[in-house]
């Protein structure tokens, strides 16, 4: 199986003035804490997609809202840490996210991830030397220069980036050409194949019920081998299935929460999902030989993620006259004028095929336990050693 996912954040700061150690409690909690906002995303996120599939990297969020926090001063700052449950300004914070996103960029087991931040700088804009050291230091983060007078040349400069997003794309909105002084683009990308990877041979069609009662038909892979797996229930007594495969190197798992009941709809689970269930149910799965039946899926959408901030009382920072960004530039003026979020997430084994080997399947499921996600569920994407989520999403139909 090979899963791409791209995740692209983009804040458009525009000038309002014509003139212009692991294991710690502290690291223990931070990883609470990001689990936490990645939940607290997720969740705003499917309020607004009516049972849909979507996908959407906490990672990338996050990544740009710690740039940010390097600038913000006073009430936006303070906005920002609310929703961030944390804040960059304090060191031990800032070491050890550091040291996260140090070891990530430097993984090299058989799994291609990274996080990274671009600033494209309008020419003739200042920034505070505090700023840009702060920012050259921070997840492989860098400058470049953007000439905003000229969208489509700038669209040019910026497709050379790993995103192939930039100005003057419809992810970028329609920020005025002659008020746009800085733009942020956040990217997460994650590439592996599986610890135990499907074969191709094994694939077959999967009877998949979606939501409304309706039974489809869909591509699915299978393998039969150990896995984390575990039978949990929620707060309000939702029986759930929870199994977890790790990638190549062991660095990341793809984790999945399966309703046991397929009249058991996902919204009723979600609002119970937090942090500190995540992280026990993480704790708790056991090794177990099982017939996995996953199906193939590609999910890509965009958000609008000034709504969502605005939503989490992040307010001041898209506010031309309340927005407090000093430690960019020194001046006042600056402020976020778009905030897009857009994801993909592919999900398949390698050299996909279809394939009739069902009666042989069939035969192995009567002795070996089963995890078949011929249902809705959700799933999250996660660092093996801090447990942090790079993306999270629902799948309710795989043909979508």
């Amino acid at each position: 199986m090979r899963p791409l996912l791209l995740a692209t954040l983009c804040l458009v700061s525009s000038c309002f003035s014509a003139a212009g150690g692991g294991g710690s409690p502290l690291s223990e909690g931070l990883c609470l804490l990001k689990t936490e906002f990645a939940l607290h995303l997720y969740r705003t996120a499917a309020a607004e997609r009516n049972g849909t599939n979507f996908v959407i990297s906490p990672a990338s969020v996050s990544l740009s809202l710690e740039i940010l926090q390097f600038g913000a001063r006073g009430n936006t700052g303070w906005q920002l840490a609310s929703a961030l449950g944390y804040t960059v300004q304090d060191s031990r914070v800032r070491e050890f996210l550091h040291s996260v996103y140090t070891a990530l960029h430097n993984s090299s087991q058989g799994i291609g991830m990274e996080l990274a931040c671009t600033l494209f700088i309008h020419t003739g804009a200042s920034l505070s030397p505090c700023f840009v050291q702060q920012l050259s230091w921070w997840a492989n983060s860098s400058l470049e220069p953007a000439d905003f007078g000229e969208p489509n040349r700038t669209t040019i400069e910026v497709s050379r980036q790993s995103t192939g997003e930039g100005p003057g794309s419809p992810l970028w909105g329609q920020a005025g050409a002659l008020s746009t002084q800085l733009s942020i683009m956040s990217t997460m990308t994650f590439q592996s194949t599986w610890q135990r990877r499907f074969s191709s041979m094994a694939s077959q069609p999967l009877p998949f019920t979606c939501a409304q009662g309706l039974v489809l038909q869909v591509p699915a892979m299978h393998q039969v081998t150990e896995v984390s797996y575990g039978q949990f229930q929620d707060a309000a007594g939702h029986k759930v299935d929870v199994l977890e495969l790790l990638y190549l190197g062991r660095m990341a798992s793809l984790f999945l929460v399966l309703p046991q009941n397929k009249d058991t709809p996902l919204n009723l689970i979600e609002p119970h999902l937090t942090a500190s269930v995540i992280h026990l149910w993480a704790t708790r799965l056991k090794r177990t030989r099982m017939d996995v039946f996953l199906p193939r899926f590609r999910i890509q959408n965009q958000f609008d993620l000034k709504s969502i901030l605005r939503s989490w009382g992040i307010t001041d920072l898209f506010d031309p006259l309340k927005a407090n960004l000093k430690g960019i530039s020194g001046q006042d003026g600056f402020y976020v004028s778009e905030a897009t979020h857009k994801a993909k997430m592919e999900l398949s084994e390698e050299g996909t095929k279809s394939s009739a080997a069902t009666a042989v399947l069939l035969l192995r499921r009567s002795r070996t336990p089963a995890f078949k996600a011929d249902r809705p569920f959700i799933f999250l994407l996660r660092e093996q050693n801090t447990g942090f989520v790079f993306s999270i999403g629902r799948v309710s139909n795989p043909l979508d």
